[in-house]
């Protein structure tokens, strides 16, 4: 029964602590980004994971080690010279990121750039309800509406 006690506490007070650091509850997992190599179609999910990473684990991390960390999963192809190119970039003081999300927005326009954006516009206006409902529907067409740069009428004019 002691030990139950003292287990109990260790516990409160350890939820206390998180607490201070802004975190809440039993720590979560998350799931890491897959390796992202420079293809320009897997750019935004790479993003995607990045951000939710970044959000749940590495918030009260500075925003070098936040890049550092992102730069970790950037490997292969081209991303390995584009990632050397900032870390001396960054090492010399030619450029500096004000946050994360900034950093996360150079690599989007370096990899994904106008192509990525083109794939979802044809992905978006090939897109139907088929045999889905119209829920899984409606939040298909939601994300690749968000990453095809559709906007107002033409973006309307594309749900069928």
């Amino acid at each position: 029964m002691q030990a139950q006690i003292q287990a109990l506490l260790a516990a409160r007070e350890g939820g206390i602590e998180g607490a201070e650091r802004g975190t809440t509850g039993p720590k979560m997992e998350v799931a890491t980004p897959a390796i992202f190599n420079g293809e320009a179609g897997k750019v935004g999910g790479f993003i995607t994971a990045c951000r939710l990473f970044l959000r749940m684990k590495l918030r009260g991390e500075t925003v070098e080690e936040q890049i550092q960390w992102v730069l970790s999963y950037v490997q292969g192809g081209l991303a390995d010279v584009w990632k050397e190119n900032v870390m001396e970039e960054m090492e010399s003081g030619e450029v500096e990121y004000e946050s994360a999300e900034e950093f996360l927005a150079s690599l989007k326009k370096e990899f994904g750039g106008g192509e990525e954006e083109s794939i979802k516009a044809a992905e978006l206006r090939k897109l139907e309800q088929g045999g889905r409902t119209m829920e899984e529907f409606v939040q298909e067409f939601k994300q690749a509406a968000r990453e095809s740069g559709y906007e107002g009428r033409p973006l309307v004019e594309e749900f069928k």
